[in-house]
């Protein structure tokens, strides 16, 4: 009030109009102000544009272990400037729609049963990959387009060479926009079991890879490398596809899923909703997550349901890292998820400091491993928990392994926040 009262006090012509008029434009100005404030900043989500800002500041210093990082992420970079462009009409199978711009792919744990002749209803192997999945283009394309994305659009940032955002902005344009090629805004026919239906609610958990796309593409806009007219086009389709997500069958199926898939249903929609500026829906979704972690985390900080899969060590992780991305974009709309607890006692920290110790190597996995667990899959963990919760032992962990996952840290060490 004292600024207002200033303001008022300093105009030239106060005498001509009421105080309440002017407290009122005061008012109106200062909502407007707000509003626009509490917009999403330009930028990814999860990538913290401040941290990258400041990365490329001690890089272009001479920082030398920023600039061994940063030849890897060139190297890697300039690999995927002969990647794609790909699309979901390439695949040979035609979806039930009859229109192969819907994605599609097979349930990765079903397999043919060997006591019918055809094979027919496909029944589950628990962590065991059927390797005609691979025969479904869709499933394995987005994944590797959404990667090749972030490391485009790190180079372009890093090294400010346009080539890297134009090819970028090839591959979005193919699988996003091009009405030849693009892929239609939904996932209908995610993850099918051959002879029991022909898509489901866990095939959605496939989707999760576009929230890589969505942290790409918000750094090259903010890095002034996507037009007006394409960045409305691919807000449209984002939010299409949220739409599709919360008012489909399918979607409402994972809304439901009490597990690692209900929680990166979360994620993504939180994602997409960030993206497209519907920041009253991110907040709501930020609560919905809370409750997630409330109901499927037991005292011990354990994930029941994942802690019963045949490679426990590995959905234990996966659904961690799911709420750890909720936390870094729930700061866009002003919520501490990071901070979190419930009356019960479950929060974030809880949950990774159950995981540290095993994912230091300081314990071996007490649960169901029916695969070696891929250390790789650490990373992204261990960063957020050295960075963002300061656990000693994950910066430790990360120091060390560094040489041993060259090729896998130099994102960590240039964003201090790999995903």
């Amino acid at each position: 009030m004292k600024v207002i009262e200033y303001l008022y006090n300093s105009m030239p012509y106060k005498k001509t109009i009421s105080k309440k008029v002017v407290l009122f434009l005061m008012l109106v100005f200062f909502c407007y102000s707000f509003s626009n404030a509490q917009g999403i900043s330009a930028g990814p989500n999860i990538l913290y544009l401040r941290v990258l800002l400041q990365q490329k500041k001690s890089l272009d210093a001479g920082n030398q272990t920023l600039e061994a990082a940063y030849n890897k992420l060139i190297k890697s970079a300039d690999k995927s400037l002969a990647f794609g462009p790909v699309s979901v009409i390439e695949k040979k199978e035609i979806p039930p729609s009859g229109s192969k711009h819907d994605y599609m792919s097979l349930a990765p744990y079903h397999w043919p049963d060997p006591s019918k002749k055809d094979g027919l209803p496909y029944i589950r192997k628990d962590g065991e990959t059927n390797p005609e999945v691979k025969l479904y283009k869709d499933k394995e394309y987005l994944p590797l387009l959404c990667d090749h994305l972030v490391q485009l659009s790190l180079a372009h940032h890093f090294s400010g060479k346009d080539a890297y955002a134009k090819h970028a902005m090839k591959l979005v344009r193919v699988w996003f926009l091009d009405t030849a090629t693009k892929m239609n805004s939904n996932m209908n026919f995610g993850q099918a079991i051959k002879g029991v239906n022909s898509g489901r609610g866990a095939g959605l958990i496939d989707g999760r890879h576009l929230i890589k796309a969505i942290e790409a593409i918000s750094l090259l806009s903010a890095n002034k490398a996507v037009s007006k007219q394409e960045q409305v086009a691919i807000q449209q389709w984002f939010a299409d596809f949220l739409n599709w997500m919360q008012t489909s069958k399918i979607g409402q199926e994972e809304l439901d899923a009490p597990n690692n898939h209900g929680a990166w249903y979360d994620a993504l929609r939180l994602s997409i909703a960030l993206y497209t500026n519907q920041l009253p829906q991110a907040k709501e979704i930020v609560a919905n997550a809370q409750k997630r972690l409330t109901a499927q985390m037991d005292p011990s900080g354990r994930f029941p349901l994942e802690m019963a899969r045949t490679t426990s060590f590995h959905y234990s992780v996966f659904v961690v890292d799911a709420f750890l991305k909720i936390a870094a974009m729930s700061q866009k709309v002003n919520l501490d998820f990071w901070g979190f607890t419930d009356a019960n006692g479950n929060s974030l920290p809880k949950a990774v400091d159950v995981l540290l110790p095993f994912l230091n190597m300081q314990k071996p996995w007490d649960g169901p491993q029916i695969k070696p667990f891929n250390d790789q899959e650490a990373i992204p963990f261990l960063s957020i928990a050295a960075t963002r919760f300061k656990h000693r032992t994950a910066e430790d962990w990360l120091k060390i392994n560094t040489a041993n996952h060259a090729d896998n840290m130099y994102n960590y060490l240039l964003t201090l926040n790999d995903f």
